[in-house]
């Protein structure tokens, strides 16, 4: 079962992650963006890190609350877009601490605010291609209990971020490089790729 505080614990931990490479992430952005992606979600993680989980009633009021935290700190494309996901996330949180099965749900419906708002596809170089194979992958394992599912989603979104290497960028602004956005990673797969592996470290059933 996954609770308020299980999701504060894992947030806490990605914002820590998130600080610890941020140097890269930004390195990353450098080459096929505006070189502040790094910068930008340091900050907004920090905020998250930040509010007390004690603070709400239940672990969906927590995650709508990180959302829109997100959205408010974090610059460019990914403060709407990871503020968007945590709050879908939120509102599609079962009423009762959730299971792999609600969990799943609650992610699927994460990835479909990204699509929604983002317009983005498979194959576009963006975060999509290490989230959306995750989210698969996660309710493939599901039946085999929430640690099986958090680590095959986070196997499948590092697989998603590699393979963002050869490919053009179709959205945002890595895709007004064109050919040239080819042969370097996706900064933001990169990060969605990292909150998966905190997700799997960090939430019960783990082992972390």
């Amino acid at each position: 079962m996954v609770g308020r505080d299980d999701v504060a614990r894992w947030l806490a931990d990605y914002a820590a992650v998130v600080h610890e490479n941020a140097a890269e992430l930004t390195e990353l952005d450098r080459a096929i963006g505006d070189a502040d992606h790094g910068s930008n979600m340091d900050r907004g993680f920090a905020a998250v890190a930040a509010l007390d989980p004690s603070g709400f009633d239940d672990a969906a009021a927590y995650l709508k609350k990180a959302g829109m935290t997100l959205v408010s700190t974090v610059g460019g494309a990914s403060g709407p877009l990871f503020g968007t996901f945590f709050l879908r996330l939120g509102g599609a949180w079962p009423a009762e601490d959730g299971d792999a099965a609600g969990l799943g749900a609650a992610l699927r419906a994460g990835l479909d605010g990204i699509l929604a708002r983002g317009k983005a596809e498979v194959g576009d170089k963006t975060l999509v291609d290490a989230l959306a194979p995750a989210v698969d992958a996660f309710d493939a394992a599901a039946g085999e209990g929430l640690g099986a599912a958090l680590s095959a989603a986070a196997a499948a979104g590092a697989a998603g971020r590699d393979a963002t290497v050869p490919l053009v960028a179709r959205k945002g602004r890595a895709s007004y490089l064109g050919e040239r956005s080819a042969g370097h990673q996706d900064p933001g797969a990169t990060s969605m790729a990292l909150l998966l592996d905190s997700a799997a470290r960090a939430l019960p059933g783990s082992g972390g």
